[in-house]
This record gives structure tokens, sequence and C-alpha cells, in this order.
């Protein structure tokens, strides 16, 4: 095909504002496997040819959301998915996996994933149509949507002092902040400023790479993991949050294999979330203890008897929701 007919082909147009379009241009190269058509300081362009797709990127910093719900790709089958989850991983992007998901009548297999300015990708394979929407009916009080989201990554510049007020945020991600070379105290300090910046009820995500025991000397780790500097050990960010003033944690992934073995330290990947205490004033959730045990006891010191309701607050609700015992509790809209 002509270098004519490539470029008149018709092809979805998107164009996007970004704040920092370096940063742009390389998540979305690790997204859709290709390099932009045209990168200059003031514009940015990607052709993709499956899908059919011209996506251009304007440095200016906007407020993310307004009328997009979302942007997304669908892949042809399984493989394709796990194949740009794993480039996306394998770049230090975060992602999120749903298996077999019921939603827009069909059912599918898919993953967000959210570029550095909070535009929402979904990226999923179809397995099939069905005849209902696949979505809940939503409850009396449906959870605050996070609108507002702070994010530091390994290689960007340390921050004595996140640029937020008091209370602004809904989400704060740090994403190999752990494995910068700064003192302990450092990495405190920046926990109380994640704190701070949070609002009640604010949740916060460590990401990274842990070792079981102390690791000697300077890391020197082989691929993408040479950008590693320090590595801490496993419980040393879960102490640093619970410092700090978090609540509800927990670890959402800490591999039960390790990654490798350098100088006698496994090495794991982390993901470690927790939340800022919420006020009395947030809404309530009736919670179900369903067993096996007689009674149990939240991290809140929250009793749960089997099969008794209990009231708690919305954002303890969540912690019980997205926590390793989630299938042992129903929830109800009090």
């Amino acid at each position: 095909m002509s270098a004519v007919a490539v470029a008149t082909a018709i092809r979805f147009h998107v164009g996007l504002h970004t704040s920092d379009l370096n940063r742009a241009v390389q998540f979305y190269r690790v997204l859709f496997g290709v390099e932009p058509a045209k990168h200059y300081d003031d514009y940015a362009k990607f052709e993709v040819d499956r899908p059919a797709l011209v996506l251009a990127l304007y440095p200016s910093p906007q407020e993310a959301g307004g009328a997009l719900n979302h942007l997304g790709l669908r892949l042809p089958d399984s493989a394709a998915l796990v194949e740009v989850q794993r480039r996306l991983e394998e770049h230090g992007i975060a992602t999120q996996r749903q298996e077999g998901v019921e939603c827009c009548y069909s059912r599918q297999t898919k993953f967000w994933v959210t570029d550095p300015d909070r535009v929402l990708w979904e990226v999923y394979t179809l397995h099939e149509d069905i005849d209902h929407s696949g979505f809940d009916d939503p409850p009396v009080t449906a959870a605050p949507v996070p609108q507002h989201l702070w994010e530091h990554r390994l290689t960007d510049p340390w921050p004595e002092r996140i640029g937020h007020p008091d209370g602004a945020l809904d989400e704060v991600r740090l994403e190999g902040s752990c494995n910068a070379l700064v003192e302990p105290g450092r990495l405190d300090a920046l926990f109380a400023e994640v704190f701070r910046v949070l609002r009640p009820g604010g949740r916060v995500a460590v990401h990274g790479l842990v070792g079981d025991r102390p690791f000697p000397g300077t890391p020197r780790l082989p691929g993408l993991a040479s950008l590693v500097q320090r590595v801490p050990v496993e419980t040393e960010p879960l102490e640093a949050l619970r410092r700090a003033g978090f609540g509800g944690l927990f670890y959402e992934k800490l591999g039960d294999i390790h990654c490798f073995q350098v100088d006698g330290v496994e090495l794991r990947e982390m993901r470690l979330v927790g939340w800022k205490p919420a006020g009395a004033s947030w809404p309530t959730v009736e919670v179900v203890y369903k067993g096996p045990f007689e009674q149990v006891t939240d991290e809140d010191g929250t009793v749960f008897r089997r099969g008794e309701q209990v009231a708690v607050g919305w954002a303890q609700a969540e912690r019980l929701r997205q926590g390793p015992a989630a299938d042992q509790f129903t929830f109800l809209a009090s």
C-alpha cells in the first residue's frame, strides 16, 4: 500500500491534552507497541494500524474526565491481551485485571490502566454477548469515584513536598518510590506528605521490589530492575505507612514465588495499599460476616460475629471488600 493510501485510510482520530508530553509519549509507546509517527516539543502523534487509530498529544494540562468516560482497545484474543498487559507491567505501569466480568451486555476479560494524565483505558477481549447488562444494581450509598490522583514513579525527582492542599486528593500511587536511593527518614517524610494531601478515606498504593532480608550493598539487578537503587525489607513500607497513620493495610500482591535471588536475598514484587481514616460523617454499610469462625476482628478493632449485621463506615467496608477475606462477608446498603 502506498504512503498516500495509508495516510488517507479511514482511521479514528483522538486528541488528548497532556501535562508532560515526553512522559505521555513513553506511555503510549508501550501501550501500542509502536514508535510515534511524529514527536516534537509541542506535538506528538501515533499512527496505529490495529486498531486503525490516530492519537495526537498536545502539551496542555487539563483536568481529567469531563465528558470522557474512558477509552478502550478490544483485542482479538486472550493471548493478545496478556501480551499488552505484560508489556505495560514490565515497564512499571500498574494495571488492574478482571477475569470473565459481565458488563455492557457481554462477558469480557480485561484490564484497566491510566495514562500519566489519568485518562482511563479499558483493554479487553470479548468472550460472548449476554442478555443482561451485567452491572449490579447501584447501591443506595455509592462509593465516591476518585477524581484527584497524584502519582510518583521511581524515575521522577524525589518530592520534598507534594504540591496539593491538605485533604485534596482521593488517591496517591507510589510506583517504585521505595526503591529510590533515599534514607528511611525521607521515606517517612513522603508518607507523611501523602497522609496530609489525602482526604479522609483516601487511598494510598505502594508498588515496588522488596526483599525477604536486608540487601547487602548496592543493587545491580538485570533488565528493567536495573533502575532499582535500593531494596527495602518487605515489612519496611508496611511499618512506614503505619507510622504515618494509615489503616486497613494489606498486600494486594506479595509474590508467593520470588522474582529472582541476588546475593542470598529473595526479591519479590509488592503492591501494598492503605487508607487514611475516614470521619464519622461518611456513609455507613451493613456488613455480615458469614464464617467459618465464630467471630473475627479487623484492624480497626470492629468485632464481626457470624451472621450478625454490623454497621461500618464506607471506607472500612471498602477495605474488607478489597481484602483477602472479602468472600467471607456480605455487604448491604444501609
